[in-house]
């Protein structure tokens, strides 16, 4: 079983960086697809990106596309998100979450492990 650690969020204003860090431990990293979702007050848990286990196969929700990017470390057990050009809409809570399947799943209900998440607020 795989643990999961976030951390890289903060306050930034609105046009803005921030690189998330998901640690993992506890399991063999590179045998699971790795994703990252977010969920704002008040709104339903969102898929942001994820990465397939080589790290060659990637996808976004479309209104990240050419902001975010996913990458992942397979010798340091860690999966990234690098944010470019954030704006306020993307406050939310980010996690990251690892899954054993074979495709890149887009809901959360496929993901088998999760982190805690990272506070991330863009102000205007």
């Amino acid at each position: 079983q795989v643990q999961l650690v976030e951390s890289g969020g903060g306050l930034v204003q609105a046009g803005g960086s921030l690189r998330l860090s998901c640690s993992a431990s506890g399991g063999t990293f590179s045998s699971y697809i790795m994703g990252w979702f977010r969920q704002a007050p008040g709104k339903e848990r969102e898929f942001v990106a994820a990465i397939t286990r080589s790290g060659l196969g990637i996808d976004y929700i479309d209104s990240v596309k050419g902001r975010f990017t996913i990458s992942r470390d397979n010798a340091k057990n860690t999966v990234y998100l690098q944010m470019n050009s954030l704006k306020p809409e993307d406050t939310a809570v980010y996690s990251c979450a690892a899954t054993v399947k074979n495709v890149l799943p887009i809901d959360a209900y496929e993901y088998n492990y999760w982190g805690q998440g990272t506070q991330v607020t863009v102000s205007s």
